[in-house]
Protein backbone atom coordinates (compact mmCIF):
# COMPACT_ATOMS: atom_id res chain seq x y z
CA UNK A 1 0.00 0.00 0.00
CA UNK A 2 3.05 2.28 0.10
CA UNK A 3 2.66 5.42 -2.05
CA UNK A 4 -1.12 5.11 -2.20
CA UNK A 5 -3.05 8.12 -0.97
CA UNK A 6 -6.14 7.91 1.23
CA UNK A 7 -8.58 10.69 2.06
CA UNK A 8 -10.39 10.30 5.38
CA UNK A 9 -13.30 12.50 6.42
CA UNK A 10 -14.08 12.96 10.10
CA UNK A 11 -10.41 12.32 10.84
CA UNK A 12 -10.19 14.32 14.07
CA UNK A 13 -11.65 11.69 16.41
CA UNK A 14 -12.92 8.15 16.81
CA UNK A 15 -12.82 5.78 13.85
CA UNK A 16 -11.39 8.39 11.49
CA UNK A 17 -8.44 9.20 13.71
CA UNK A 18 -7.76 5.53 14.45
CA UNK A 19 -7.84 4.75 10.72
CA UNK A 20 -5.32 7.51 10.05
CA UNK A 21 -2.96 5.96 12.60
CA UNK A 22 -3.47 2.47 11.14
CA UNK A 23 -2.86 3.61 7.57
CA UNK A 24 0.26 5.53 8.59
CA UNK A 25 1.80 2.29 9.90
CA UNK A 26 1.59 0.93 6.36
CA UNK A 27 3.04 3.99 4.62
CA UNK A 28 -0.21 5.17 3.07
CA UNK A 29 -0.14 8.90 2.34
CA UNK A 30 -2.93 10.72 4.15
CA UNK A 31 -5.32 13.56 3.45
CA UNK A 32 -7.07 14.17 6.76
CA UNK A 33 -10.31 16.16 6.71
CA UNK A 34 -12.14 17.70 9.63
CA UNK A 35 -13.71 20.80 11.11
CA UNK A 36 -11.25 21.21 13.99
CA UNK A 37 -7.92 22.51 12.73
CA UNK A 38 -6.21 22.17 16.11
CA UNK A 39 -6.95 18.45 16.16
CA UNK A 40 -5.88 18.07 12.54
CA UNK A 41 -2.57 19.72 13.44
CA UNK A 42 -2.07 17.37 16.39
CA UNK A 43 -2.72 14.27 14.30
CA UNK A 44 -0.47 15.51 11.50
CA UNK A 45 2.34 16.14 13.96
CA UNK A 46 1.98 12.61 15.35
CA UNK A 47 1.89 10.86 11.96
CA UNK A 48 4.20 12.80 9.66
CA UNK A 49 7.20 10.84 10.95
CA UNK A 50 5.62 7.72 9.44
CA UNK A 51 4.11 9.00 6.21
CA UNK A 52 3.19 12.07 4.16
CA UNK A 53 0.24 13.96 5.66
CA UNK A 54 -1.87 16.86 4.40
CA UNK A 55 -4.87 18.32 6.23
CA UNK A 56 -8.04 19.94 4.90
CA UNK A 57 -10.20 22.00 7.23
CA UNK A 58 -13.82 22.12 6.01
CA UNK A 59 -17.34 20.94 6.79
CA UNK A 60 -18.58 18.12 4.54
CA UNK A 61 -22.03 19.73 4.54
CA UNK A 62 -20.64 22.69 2.59
CA UNK A 63 -20.14 21.67 -1.05
CA UNK A 64 -18.38 24.92 -2.03
CA UNK A 65 -16.00 24.64 0.92
CA UNK A 66 -15.25 21.04 -0.04
CA UNK A 67 -14.56 22.05 -3.65
CA UNK A 68 -12.23 24.84 -2.53
CA UNK A 69 -10.41 22.49 -0.16
CA UNK A 70 -9.83 19.84 -2.83
CA UNK A 71 -8.68 22.43 -5.35
CA UNK A 72 -6.04 23.53 -2.83
CA UNK A 73 -4.40 20.10 -2.65
CA UNK A 74 -0.69 20.06 -3.56
CA UNK A 75 0.07 18.17 -6.75
CA UNK A 76 1.56 15.23 -4.85
CA UNK A 77 -1.80 14.70 -3.09
CA UNK A 78 -4.07 15.18 -6.10
CA UNK A 79 -4.42 11.48 -6.90
CA UNK A 80 -6.68 9.88 -4.30
CA UNK A 81 -6.67 6.08 -4.37
CA UNK A 82 -8.77 5.38 -1.27
CA UNK A 83 -11.73 7.36 0.05
CA UNK A 84 -12.99 6.72 3.58
CA UNK A 85 -16.34 8.46 4.05
CA UNK A 86 -16.30 8.43 7.82
CA UNK A 87 -17.75 11.81 8.83
CA UNK A 88 -21.10 11.31 10.51
CA UNK A 89 -23.12 12.07 13.59
CA UNK A 90 -26.23 11.30 15.62
CA UNK A 91 -28.27 13.96 17.38
CA UNK A 92 -30.96 13.25 19.93
CA UNK A 93 -33.01 10.24 20.99
CA UNK A 94 -36.54 11.54 20.52
CA UNK A 95 -39.65 9.92 19.16
CA UNK A 96 -40.27 11.13 15.64
CA UNK A 97 -43.27 13.21 16.73
CA UNK A 98 -41.09 15.03 19.28
CA UNK A 99 -38.03 15.29 17.08
CA UNK A 100 -35.96 18.45 16.78
CA UNK A 101 -35.78 19.54 13.13
CA UNK A 102 -32.31 21.02 13.66
CA UNK A 103 -31.17 17.55 14.75
CA UNK A 104 -32.81 16.05 11.67
CA UNK A 105 -31.05 18.51 9.39
CA UNK A 106 -27.66 17.87 11.01
CA UNK A 107 -27.95 14.09 10.58
CA UNK A 108 -29.19 14.16 7.00
CA UNK A 109 -26.76 16.90 5.95
CA UNK A 110 -23.65 15.22 7.37
CA UNK A 111 -24.44 11.51 7.11
CA UNK A 112 -26.04 11.60 3.66
CA UNK A 113 -25.36 14.84 1.78
CA UNK A 114 -21.82 15.20 3.12
CA UNK A 115 -20.96 11.69 1.96
CA UNK A 116 -22.44 12.44 -1.45
CA UNK A 117 -20.63 15.76 -1.84
CA UNK A 118 -17.20 14.36 -1.03
CA UNK A 119 -17.76 11.29 -3.21
CA UNK A 120 -18.93 13.46 -6.11
CA UNK A 121 -15.65 15.37 -5.99
CA UNK A 122 -13.42 12.28 -5.77
CA UNK A 123 -15.14 9.77 -8.09
CA UNK A 124 -14.25 11.43 -11.44
CA UNK A 125 -10.52 10.89 -11.01
CA UNK A 126 -11.08 7.26 -10.01
CA UNK A 127 -13.26 6.78 -13.08
CA UNK A 128 -10.56 8.29 -15.29
CA UNK A 129 -7.91 5.94 -13.87
CA UNK A 130 -10.36 3.02 -13.68
CA UNK A 131 -9.18 2.21 -10.18
CA UNK A 132 -9.98 3.21 -6.63
CA UNK A 133 -11.58 2.06 -3.41
CA UNK A 134 -14.44 3.79 -1.58
CA UNK A 135 -15.41 2.75 1.94
CA UNK A 136 -18.54 4.26 3.46
CA UNK A 137 -18.83 3.97 7.23
CA UNK A 138 -22.41 3.03 7.94
CA UNK A 139 -23.87 1.58 11.12
CA UNK A 140 -25.85 -1.33 12.45
CA UNK A 141 -28.60 1.33 12.49
CA UNK A 142 -28.58 1.00 8.71
CA UNK A 143 -29.62 -2.63 9.11
CA UNK A 144 -32.51 -2.22 11.55
CA UNK A 145 -34.66 0.50 13.09
CA UNK A 146 -34.93 0.81 16.86
CA UNK A 147 -37.07 2.94 19.21
CA UNK A 148 -36.22 6.65 19.02
CA UNK A 149 -33.65 5.96 16.33
CA UNK A 150 -35.94 7.09 13.47
CA UNK A 151 -33.99 9.77 11.54
CA UNK A 152 -30.52 8.52 12.46
CA UNK A 153 -31.53 5.05 11.29
CA UNK A 154 -32.98 6.58 8.11
CA UNK A 155 -29.71 8.36 7.40
CA UNK A 156 -27.71 5.17 7.84
CA UNK A 157 -30.15 3.16 5.73
CA UNK A 158 -29.51 5.81 3.08
CA UNK A 159 -25.76 5.24 3.40
CA UNK A 160 -26.28 1.57 2.58
CA UNK A 161 -28.51 2.37 -0.40
CA UNK A 162 -25.98 4.90 -1.70
CA UNK A 163 -23.19 2.36 -1.26
CA UNK A 164 -25.08 -0.24 -3.27
CA UNK A 165 -25.86 2.33 -5.96
CA UNK A 166 -22.20 3.36 -6.11
CA UNK A 167 -21.09 -0.25 -6.42
CA UNK A 168 -23.41 -0.79 -9.38
CA UNK A 169 -22.67 2.47 -11.19
CA UNK A 170 -18.89 2.32 -10.65
CA UNK A 171 -18.57 -1.38 -11.48
CA UNK A 172 -17.65 -0.76 -15.16
CA UNK A 173 -14.64 1.27 -13.99
CA UNK A 174 -13.10 -1.32 -11.66
CA UNK A 175 -13.73 0.75 -8.53
CA UNK A 176 -14.34 -1.17 -5.30
CA UNK A 177 -17.13 0.09 -3.03
CA UNK A 178 -17.71 -1.17 0.51
CA UNK A 179 -19.90 -0.39 3.53
CA UNK A 180 -18.57 -1.12 7.00
CA UNK A 181 -21.32 -1.05 9.61
CA UNK A 182 -20.25 -1.00 13.26
CA UNK A 183 -22.45 -1.55 16.25
CA UNK A 184 -21.49 0.01 19.57
CA UNK A 185 -18.10 1.73 19.31
CA UNK A 186 -16.71 3.69 22.26
CA UNK A 187 -16.13 7.16 20.81
CA UNK A 188 -17.49 10.71 21.28
CA UNK A 189 -20.64 9.47 19.52
CA UNK A 190 -22.76 9.17 22.66
CA UNK A 191 -21.68 12.58 23.97
CA UNK A 192 -23.00 14.15 20.77
CA UNK A 193 -26.13 12.05 20.58
CA UNK A 194 -27.23 12.55 24.18
CA UNK A 195 -25.79 16.09 24.34
CA UNK A 196 -23.65 15.19 27.33
CA UNK A 197 -24.94 14.15 30.74
CA UNK A 198 -25.12 10.89 32.64
CA UNK A 199 -27.00 9.03 29.91
CA UNK A 200 -24.08 9.63 27.54
CA UNK A 201 -21.62 8.34 30.14
CA UNK A 202 -23.60 5.14 30.76
CA UNK A 203 -23.78 3.92 27.15
CA UNK A 204 -20.53 1.93 27.29
CA UNK A 205 -20.70 0.72 30.91
CA UNK A 206 -21.12 -2.93 31.89
CA UNK A 207 -19.59 -4.53 28.78
CA UNK A 208 -16.62 -4.20 26.42
CA UNK A 209 -17.62 -2.01 23.48
CA UNK A 210 -15.80 -1.99 20.17
CA UNK A 211 -12.86 0.41 20.10
CA UNK A 212 -12.07 2.74 17.17
CA UNK A 213 -8.89 0.74 16.59
CA UNK A 214 -10.97 -2.41 16.04
CA UNK A 215 -12.78 -0.74 13.15
CA UNK A 216 -9.56 0.80 11.80
CA UNK A 217 -8.03 -2.68 11.67
CA UNK A 218 -11.05 -3.94 9.72
CA UNK A 219 -10.83 -0.99 7.32
CA UNK A 220 -7.17 -1.73 6.61
CA UNK A 221 -7.97 -5.42 6.10
CA UNK A 222 -10.66 -4.41 3.61
CA UNK A 223 -8.40 -2.19 1.50
CA UNK A 224 -5.52 -4.67 1.57
CA UNK A 225 -7.38 -7.57 -0.06
CA UNK A 226 -6.20 -8.77 -3.49
CA UNK A 227 -7.45 -6.87 -6.54
CA UNK A 228 -10.12 -9.49 -7.31
CA UNK A 229 -11.63 -9.38 -3.78
CA UNK A 230 -14.15 -6.76 -2.64
CA UNK A 231 -15.68 -6.92 0.83
CA UNK A 232 -18.94 -5.31 -0.16
CA UNK A 233 -20.85 -5.09 3.12
CA UNK A 234 -19.66 -5.85 6.65
CA UNK A 235 -21.56 -5.74 9.96
CA UNK A 236 -19.52 -5.85 13.16
CA UNK A 237 -20.72 -5.96 16.78
CA UNK A 238 -18.90 -6.23 20.09
CA UNK A 239 -19.33 -9.75 21.46
CA UNK A 240 -21.81 -8.48 24.04
CA UNK A 241 -24.14 -7.06 21.40
CA UNK A 242 -26.74 -9.09 19.51
CA UNK A 243 -28.75 -6.23 17.98
CA UNK A 244 -29.20 -2.51 18.37
CA UNK A 245 -31.30 -3.06 21.50
CA UNK A 246 -29.87 -6.31 22.95
CA UNK A 247 -26.59 -5.96 24.86
CA UNK A 248 -25.41 -8.36 27.56
CA UNK A 249 -24.20 -6.19 30.44
CA UNK A 250 -22.69 -7.18 33.77
CA UNK A 251 -25.33 -5.02 35.40
CA UNK A 252 -28.58 -3.36 34.30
Amino acid sequence: MINKTALITGATSGIGRATAHEFAKHGIHLILCGRRQDRLDTIKSALQKQTEVHTLNFDVRDLKAAQTAFESLPVEFKQIDILINNAGNAHGMDTIQDGNTDDWDAMMDINVKGLLYVSKLIMPQMITRQSGHIINIGSSAGKEVYPKGNIYCASKHAVLAITEGMRIDLNPYGIKVCAINPGLVETEFSQVRFKGGEQANSVYKGYKALQPEDIADIIYFTISRPAHVNIADLLVFPSAQASSTIVKKEFN
